[in-house]
């Protein structure tokens, strides 16, 4: 569970910007709050709100970076490869810094990085032990001496190893490459951050998208049955949703087996099956997304999604977020942060759960929870206060 993350000069945020999930005792007990182990109040949910280009998605960019970096930068960069982060275009440092706070089996971490796009310049993971963080490993980059200089304290990757870290890779994922199990337990608590997001923004979902998502319900019949519920409880027009084997002839003579989702429509007298691609594309985005929400409610993480209501109506979020809300669909309280244009969905909302995105003259982005406001009530309409404009963050038009 993610308690809270950090970011400075990271794309069109040039000031340090905080994430809370954290509530105080003054909010209170529903099923959008939840406790953690080590007894901390967190939400479950975190919607996102601004006008278009206030920096939404840049808000969202930390968490998918981090989970990339923490878990793929070793497998998936070379040496020499650029790091995909941007500092704000009107900055003169080139340093990007990130911090999140979390908690994975009952052990409270804390996660420093410094980086740009050719080295990291800091990295650092802390345990939290009786009411201080100990650090597991410290690494810092010396540009006087042109090395990196690493402690650790029970971390476990040995020193000969950790002097191979490239410039542009973690740590952590190079120790996972190792088996250090310290390292392997980061990596999955990261690998469970599940988004549509990254470096150039939000995701477009392809027809691959479709073909990726019915492999994964092929192979959780489960969560495949909870799918094809929650697809016809949409009002999308379906009776069922079933994956099928079918042969693709790849080229002459080759043939592959692959899995295929079909849409079923019924009439009185008559049922039609339509491959999923000549779906509508609310339908096809509702199913990739429940791809990454059932997966991620299954065995418990984050959820990271830029435009919740894309392709879909709006009154289709209701359905969707009380899978997080609901302790039954949700048991290992999992998280969602998003962004949103249906502002609706103030409505189903505490004021410590929305985050309210604005740019000033200079493009620089600046973020805050709608709680830090002054005069802002629980009972309050937020929705209707929000559309009068008394919060900010909305169209200046």
């Amino acid at each position: 569970m993610i308690h809270s993350y950090r970011f400075k000069n990271h794309f069109s945020f040039g000031g340090e910007t905080e994430v809370s999930f954290q509530l105080s005792n003054q909010v209170p007990e529903t099923d959008r709050v939840c406790i953690s182990p080590s007894g901390a109040r967190l939400s479950k949910l975190m919607a996102v709100i601004g006008p278009n280009g206030s920096g939404k998605t840049n808000a969202l960019k930390p968490l998918a970076f981090l989970h990339w970096f923490v878990c793929s930068s070793f497998a998936t960069s070379k040496p020499g490869d650029e790091i995909p982060v941007g500092s704000h275009f009107f900055s003169d440092l080139e340093d990007s810094e990130f911090e999140v706070i979390f908690e994975t089996d009952g052990k409270l971490y804390r996660y420093n990085l410094i980086v740009n796009r050719r080295r990291v310049v800091h990295e650092a993971i802390y345990l939290k032990t009786s009411k201080l963080f100990s650090y597991l490993f410290r690494r810092d980059w010396s540009e006087s001496d042109e090395k990196y200089f690493i402690r650790q304290q029970k971390f476990g990757l040995a020193p000969k190893e950790a002097t191979k870290v490239r410039d542009n890779a973690s740590l952590i994922s190079t120790a996972a490459q190792y088996n250090v199990p310290c390292a392997q337990a980061l990596v999955e608590f990261f690998s469970r951050i599940y988004t549509n997001v990254h470096y150039e923004g939000r995701e477009h979902f392809a027809t691959s998208d479709i073909f990726s998502a019915a492999e994964f319900f092929h192979s959780q019949p489960e969560l495949k049955q909870q799918m094809s519920d929650l697809m016809c409880r949409l009002d999308l027009g379906l009776s069922d949703v079933v994956i099928e084997k079918h042969k693709l002839e790849e080229k002459p003579g080759k043939v592959k087996e692959i899995n295929m989702t079909f849409g079923i429509h019924r009439s009185d007298k008559k049922e039609v099956k339509l491959p999923f691609w000549s779906e509508s594309s609310g339908t096809q985005r509702a199913y990739v997304l429940l791809k990454k929400m059932l997966a991620a409610l299954s065995d418990g993480g984050v959820v990271v999604i830029d435009e919740m209501e894309a392709d879909m109506h709006p009154d289709m979020l209701n359905t969707l977020l009380d899978l997080f809300i609901n302790p039954e669909t949700n048991p290992h309280n999992t998280q969602i942060i998003f962004t949103c244009h249906a502002h609706e969905v103030l409505n189903l909302l505490d004021k410590s759960q929305v985050l309210l995105i604005e740019k000033d003259n200079n493009g620089m982005s600046e973020a805050w929870r709608l709680d830090e406001m002054q005069g802002v009530r629980r009972d309050d309409n937020l929705y209707a206060k929000y559309r009068a404009g008394a919060y900010g963050a909305v169209p200046n038009l």
